[in-house]
């Protein structure tokens, strides 16, 4: 059996997160979380039975109509009521590897004590990630703001009995996966609803699994890269650490000894050129991929924070007696981070589609378009234009959200992040940069074959080589969309170098 992840009060730590799901470990508890729950869930009952005075979302209404007094007989059903109102998500389910994070995350967010939810409550998420019991969670639908109402909703209906879950890579009706699992529905008690709904679990999976695989593409632009430049004929000299030790930005510097370290041994990027300089999409690496380094560094930060952060509300403190309505769901920090890293990944894009429109551009002794005759043959002319109208669109995307917001609930929540919409925008980014990268390896392995494989360093020279057992030399046209996706393929599974 495999050992249980303890989630605890202190918080995760991203790697901890990225250990949890990319292994699939069970989740449970420890004891410290167990009796934090306890404690809070016990301290608002006794609360509610010596006083009525208004708590927000607990004897009240939500939003606009937190003047409403709801009487005690009608608590559980105002929770419920509140789960079902906001189920309001629409458009495309978000990914499965998204459900599995928010799931851990909202168990975290509980697990602090400062939500006052039943310790039942918290059990039958653990036991729904256990089993990969995924409720359907839809893209559109948070503001960002008062947490993720809307998927978080969504992400409760099961609790209920209610909405649909993904089990064995089936959707049904939640009520079934229940009785498969022998789980009865579970009946909220006061706060619980709220508890669940406020938060941002949503914005912050993405964010926790955007950084991780923003980590992976920068590392992989600069190996891509560094083929490109010795195909290229390139100069190692912009490369010098002198060089970035007067112009201290960390990821510059990083990013200009990997490219030493990955180089090693190349006869190629040693021998003599006869260009002075090459293109900046060449000589500004350092630069450019740095820059993108220090930008995925500091959204790292972010996201850590936030995964060490209560963010429900009201924010329930039993050991000063204390209930607080406050707003630590406003989606903010995360909104500008997640905009932030959608232009540092487009940036690696966009330099990635320079490089390769240069490697077809019939200069420093490369043919045209990377074929040996062309005219006859086209070469490798299309897949630059689809990294091209892949960049494009990312450029289009990187608008950033969190400068928008739109009053809701009767102007009570009159500021709201736009931090899911960015959440949503930098996937879609990401994985059109993973596609930019793996089109401009499939020119760059070309181009270095023109040049002699053999003449790289050992580390690239068995880079090319492992692909080319995949993504054969082109020598003749051929339909290249096969080509293209195997090199994608072969991108998503190399080991980072």
């Amino acid at each position: 059996m495999p050992t249980h992840h303890p989630i605890t009060t202190i918080g995760l730590k991203l790697d901890e997160l990225e250990a949890i799901l990319a292994g699939r470990r069970p989740i449970a508890l420890a004891k410290d979380a167990q009796q934090a729950v306890k404690r809070s869930h016990a301290y608002l009952r006794d609360r509610l039975k010596k006083s009525d005075a208004p708590i927000y979302g607990v004897n009240t209404g939500f939003g606009s109509l937190a003047d409403k007094s709801i009487p005690k007989n009608k608590l559980a059903e105002l929770q419920r009521n509140l789960v079902m109102s906001h189920a309001c998500g629409s458009g495309e389910p978000v990914p499965a590897e998204i459900v599995r994070a928010m799931l851990v995350l909202k168990v975290q967010n509980m697990a602090f004590g400062h939500s006052a939810v039943a310790p039942a409550t918290v059990a039958r998420y653990i036991d729904m990630y256990n089993n990969d019991v995924l409720p359907v969670v839809y893209e559109r639908g948070s503001l960002g703001a008062s947490g993720d109402l809307a998927p978080l909703a969504h992400l409760a209906l099961p609790l209920l009995g209610l909405g649909e879950v993904i089990v064995d890579g089936k959707r049904m009706k939640s009520a079934a996966a229940l009785k498969k699992f022998g789980w009865e529905p579970l009946e909220l008690g006061p706060k619980e609803g709220l508890a669940l709904l406020n938060g941002t679990q949503f914005m912050n999976a993405y964010a926790a699994l955007l950084v991780l695989k923003a980590t992976r593409l920068a590392q992989l632009a600069d190996v891509i890269g560094a083929i490109s430049l010795d195909a290229f004929d390139g100069r190692i000299e912009p490369f010098h650490a002198s060089v970035h030790a007067v112009r201290p930005h960390p990821g510059q510097a990083v990013v200009a000894a990997h490219f030493r370290e990955l180089l090693k041994g190349s006869t190629l990027i040693a021998r003599a050129k006869t260009h002075v300089q090459d293109p900046y999409s060449f000589r500004c690496i350092p630069q450019v991929h740095g820059a993108s380094r220090d930008a995925i560094a500091y959204v790292e930060r972010v996201v850590e924070r936030e995964l060490e952060a209560v963010t429900d509300n009201p924010t329930v403190f039993d050991d000063e007696d204390l209930i607080v309505s406050a707003g630590n769901f406003h989606g903010q920090p995360l909104a500008l981070a997640l905009d932030f890293l959608s232009i540092a990944l487009a940036e690696i894009g966009s330099i990635s589609e320079r490089r390769t429109y240069k490697l077809i551009g019939g200069q420093r002794g490369l043919p045209a378009y990377l074929v040996a005759e062309p005219g006859i043959n086209s070469g490798f002319m299309i897949p630059q234009y689809t990294a091209a109208s892949l960049v494009s669109a990312n450029k289009q995307r990187c608008m950033p959200n969190s400068v928008d917001t739109i009053d809701s609930s009767n102007g009570q929540e009159d500021h709201v992040s736009m931090g899911a919409a960015a959440a949503i925008k930098t996937w879609h980014v990401a994985y059109d940069v993973e596609r930019i990268l793996a089109i401009e390896l499939f020119n760059a392995a070309q181009a270095l074959d023109f040049r002699g494989a053999d003449k790289t360093s050992p580390r690239l020279a068995s880079l090319h080589a492992a692909l080319r057992e995949r993504v054969p030399f082109v020598k003749n046209d051929v339909v290249m969309h096969g080509l293209m996706e195997e090199a994608l393929a072969f991108v998503r599974e190399l080991p980072v170098m």
